[in-house]
């Protein structure tokens, strides 16, 4: 294959261009000193880098990987509120939370908005925060990033499916849904004195304080399963009527799963127990983990390891939750630990988590998808990422 050098220039990018001598990524293996040609955005060709062709960009020998995908982020309410009182506009936050994605190589992400009033975990989520990340995704056009929503819902919360409802009837695709309850006592916080120590580190609370806190938080989701029992079945129903795409937050029994897949629900995110995760792939539903988990080696508060599940062959896509460079980093690491091949490792973060968000069209270095690419050093021991090149809006930076 021979083409002219394309103009290149940070200020008109072309959508047609070669890039030469990478390591491709490909879903089933790695092809040395690759050619990945480009049209109109799209990938036309990914091919060995015969003697005597010319490539329009020179990729030295790093690998060249579909940009990452992440499908639960709650970054961006940290961006915007960095230290407690210091709250920034979540139009600044945005973009500023869109340099971050672009470093760890992330060119899809679906920002998680808590449907939901509550303070319990020492994090205020709220309706109205929720509808300004809405908005502010809504609004932000022709981005670094493609910025999407997954929508969180805390099924105990009236207010929260109120709203939840109503924005949902405004939009013309399926959305991704999330149900959860962090009630401590049962699901992600299954031991309660997880979350009372967590309390206490983030609040400042005493022991005695925390204890209160819980009871409290316990109590009140007794007075509201009519409301977690109404919830479900509206999602159940959206579900089923192909509105929505179903993911059951922090399921712990093979009977949440069977729930789960009763309602339509298609992924289990963050199964806390084995067992979880285990009836979920028996039942062919997508099983996405955390990064971050992997990168400590277990998680945080004495569920089950990220590492050992993928180890199982029990995970299908990894999700950074709140650190976007966690996705690379963690892929990396479960490779070199020899727990999955290096396509197997890339795979949990491209091609998982596209299919877990019905993302046809990207995830894989295959003629006819988006040429979403990052190009990454692997790095001792952790991964850098030089460059990303995004359909439609490819930015070269220095390699």
């Amino acid at each position: 294959m021979t083409t002219a050098i394309a103009p290149w220039t940070l200020a008109a990018p072309p959508e047609d261009y070669v890039l030469g001598h990478v390591r491709a990524v490909l879903p089933d293996r790695v092809l040395d000193d690759a050619l990945v040609a480009v049209r109109d955005g799209v990938l036309a060709a990914v091919e060995p880098h015969r003697p005597g062709v010319t490539a329009d960009v020179d990729g030295q020998g790093l690998l060249c990987l579909p940009g990452l995908v992440d499908v639960h982020s709650d970054g961006l309410e940290k961006e915007r509120l960095p230290r407690p009182g210091a709250e920034l506009p979540i139009e600044f936050a945005l973009l500023s939370f869109e340099g971050k994605l672009r470093a760890a190589g992330v060119t899809t992400v679906f920002h998680g908005a808590g449907f939901e009033e509550s303070s319990g975990r020492g994090l205020a989520r709220s309706v109205s925060t929720a509808l300004d990340v809405c908005g502010a995704v809504d609004a932000h056009h022709d981005g670094l990033v493609d910025h999407r929503i997954l929508y969180r819902l805390d099924v105990r919360c009236p207010t929260g499916l109120a709203a939840l409802r109503d924005r949902l009837a405004g939009l013309t695709e399926p959305a991704l849904v999330s149900h959860e309850d962090h009630t401590p006592g049962q699901g992600q916080y299954a031991d309660r004195t997880y979350f009372e120590r967590y309390l206490s580190g983030s609040r400042g609370m005493s022991e005695h304080e925390a204890r209160d806190v819980v009871d409290e938080l316990i109590e009140q989701r007794a007075g509201r399963l009519t409301v977690r029992d109404e919830s479900l079945g509206w999602l159940g129903e959206q579900a089923h009527a192909g509105r929505v795409r179903l993911l059951g937050h922090d399921p712990a029994t093979a009977g949440e799963i069977d729930a789960l897949r009763e309602r339509g629900g298609r992924v289990a995110e963050f199964p806390t127990t084995v067992e979880a995760a285990r009836a979920a792939r028996q039942q062919d539903l997508a099983v996405v983990m955390g990064a971050p988990n992997v990168l400590r080696g277990g998680s945080h508060n004495g569920n089950t390891s990220a590492q050992e599940l993928v180890d199982l062959g029990l995970v299908t896509a990894l999700a950074s939750d709140y650190l976007p460079s966690g996705l690379l980093g963690a892929a990396l690491l479960l490779a070199e630990q020899k727990l999955v091949t290096l396509p197997e490792a890339v795979a949990l973060v491209t091609s998982g988590p596209a299919d877990v968000a019905g993302l046809t069209d990207r995830g894989r270095l295959e003629p006819g998808l988006r040429a979403d690419l990052a190009l990454v050093a692997p790095g001792e021991p952790w991964p850098a990422v030089p460059a990303v090149l995004r359909a439609g809006e490819p930015v070269r930076m220095e390699l």
